[in-house]
Parts: C-alpha cells; structure tokens; sequence
C-alpha cells in the first residue's frame, strides 16, 4: 500500500496547492489575533499603569469622548484606601508628516511612568516624544499640533507601541488643546481587596461619572468588542476560505485517484482504511503548512513593529496560548475539508472503474 508520505510526493503539485491554501488561512487567523490582542493589550496595559480603577464620564462609548473635572482628583485622593490618582486627557492629531498620532495630557504625577532617555519632563509648551516617534520625525526640536507649537523636551522610552509612537504633555496643554478638563483619572490603591467598596465611594461623588476597577473598564470597554468581534468574524471568514480550499484541492486529489481507491476496495479493505488515509495525508500538510504560518506570522509582525509607517501602533505578539488555539483550528480544518472528499474515495465502487476501464 502506498504511504501518506508516498502519496503527497507522488501528487507534488496537488499538495503544493494544498499546503499553500492551509498555510495561507492559518497564517491570517495568527495575525488577525495577534493583531487584535496586541491591540487590546497594548490600551489595556497602559490604562493598568498605575491605574487600579478607572475613572470615566458616565454613558459614554469611548475615552475619547470623556470630559469630567479635573477638580475631583482632589476629592478621590482624600477616600480612605486610594493612595494616588492622576488625570489623563487622551486625544489624537496629526503631526506632520504622519497622518494621526496619540497625544496625551498628563498630570504632574504621571510623568514618572515615562522612563525619559534624554531631556527633561515637559513644562507648559512643552511636550516629550516616545522613542519611536522621535526616530520616525527625525530627531525634531519642535512639532507643531492642531497649529500650535511645542518645544521638545524630551524622549522616552515605553515598552506601550500607543506611547512609544505618541506625545506626551502637561494636563495644562493637553485641556487647551483639546478643549476639555480630563479624559479619565486613574486611581491607585493601597489595597486592591478594597476596590468594590472605593469604587462606590467614588461614584457617589457625582452622578456624572463612572468608576470601575480597571479589569472590570476592560472587560466591558466598547471599542474592546468591537475589536475582538470584528477579529472573530474576519477569523473565522479566513477559516471557512481554508475549509473550501481544501475540499476543492482534495476533491481533485480524490478523481486523480480513483483507480487506486478502487483497487483498495477491490482487495477487500475498508472505507474506514481510506478514510483514515487521505485524513492522515492531509494531516501531514496541516502539521507543516502551521509551522510554515507560525515562523511567516512572526517575521510579518516583527516587520510590521520596525515599520515606520505604523509608528509602533499595530502590534502583535503570538502567545502560546494563541498557538495552541491556532493548532486545533488548523487541524480541524484541515479534518473538515478531508473529510468529505475522503467519505466519497471511500465510497468508489471497483466494478464501475473496471467498466470505465479504470477512467
């Protein structure tokens, strides 16, 4: 009988297609999750700096959109259980010649969560740039923002692509620039088993604002959804493209050989024998077209996280946990779209091929 190893050399071209028709799909739904998590991850871990509640305008879809008082910090600091809370307007504006950048207005007491590399933390006029910005710019003295100058004072570094690639600057600045008092507070304390009990605390404050704790504002977050929602469908879009590839490709595989399922028939083995065959077959190419996509999805990231044009803002990293999942889904599919085709070689009738003359 003729191996799965045998048979895959034997039909190079039918499994050339087929091996690029998986590694095609596995690698889309490696990047669209990696993406999208990055995404996630990156927002998440900078709103989670210092930052053990969330404090936002109530009703509202986005941070963006958030205006509430600056004036409160003062009110929150004095809670029992809350050790620091810092104002942070969030805003976006195009810095020449990049189309949008990530601005931030930020408290006095915030500025030591940016590990500066060179110069001092902004005063009025004044802004610092991530890394990967500064680089991007050229090394500027200067920037001008929605038709407003700014000195650079200095650079920092931040392992957050949104930062590395943003601007920061004084609340102060940020309030004149975007015409509003503060986007979010983010509120630290001193005992996290407390939480529940400041947050309800902080929202009996004033009727106009939220709070929750930071993996609750997460957790619930709009724009999180949406992003996660939009990548499950793409994903799964990229899935159901590979399934039909599959078939297709396997399909032809199955009318090439036909003789030879129906001689396996005629000599008394098993549909089940079949079956299993082209499966295993096909889960010879699954095994490899995932490490091809595994060791592409890595080198596409890695560029796209050096690439100037995305100024550190899409992001992606391959956890194990997303590999193992991509692994089942590649499998799977690789299972579904064999298995039909296999169901049908398995199913030739050997008289029929002997009338044909074995067509």
């Amino acid at each position: 009988m003729i191996t799965p190893i045998k048979a895959l050399r034997k039909n190079r071209f039918k499994t050339a297609l087929i091996f690029m028709s998986m590694s095609v799909s596995i690698a889309a739904i490696f990047l669209i999750s990696a993406i999208s998590g990055g995404v996630v991850s990156m927002y998440s871990a900078m709103l989670k700096t210092d930052g053990d509640i969330i404090v936002t305008q109530k009703g509202i879809a986005d941070t963006f959109f958030s205006d509430i008082n600056r004036s409160m910090v003062d009110e929150i600091v004095q809670i029992e259980g809350v050790r620091e809370a810092g104002a942070l307007i969030l805003g976006a504006a195009p810095v020449e010649p990049l189309p949008i950048v990530g601005i931030y207005g930020v408290s006095e007491n915030r500025f030591k969560s940016y590990t500066l590399t060179q110069g001092s933390t902004p005063k009025n006029g004044e802004v610092i740039l991530g890394s990967k910005i500064y680089e991007t710019l050229k090394h500027p003295k200067t920037i001008i923002l929605s038709k407003q100058k700014f000195v650079v004072s200095g650079v920092f570094k931040s392992r957050i692509g949104f930062e590395d690639g943003g601007v920061v600057m004084n609340l102060h600045d940020g309030g004149v620039l975007f015409h509003k008092s503060a986007s979010i507070f983010l509120v630290s304390l001193d005992d996290l088993a407390k939480s529940d009990s400041v947050v309800i605390k902080i929202n009996a404050l004033n009727p106009d604002i939220e709070a929750k704790t930071t993996d609750s504002f997460i957790d619930s977050y709009n724009q999180f959804k949406i992003i996660k929602t939009s990548s499950d469908v793409i994903g799964a879009m990229a899935f159901l493209m590979g399934i039909l590839g599959i078939v297709s490709m396997m399909s032809m595989v199955v009318n090439d050989r036909k003789t030879e399922f129906g001689i396996m028939r005629s000599i008394g083995l098993s549909s089940w024998v079949i079956i299993k065959k082209l499966l295993a077959e096909t889960l010879i190419i699954a095994l490899v077209a995932f490490s091809f996509a595994l060791a592409l999805s890595l080198g596409v990231l890695e560029l796209i996280e050096h690439a100037d044009k995305f100024q550190g803002y899409i992001n992606g990293e391959i956890t194990v946990s997303l590999a193992l999942n991509v692994f089942v889904v590649s499998v799977v599919m690789a299972m579904l779209g064999t298995l039909l085709p296999a169901i049908y070689a398995a199913r030739i009738d050997p008289m029929t091929l002997i009338q044909r003359g074995g067509a």
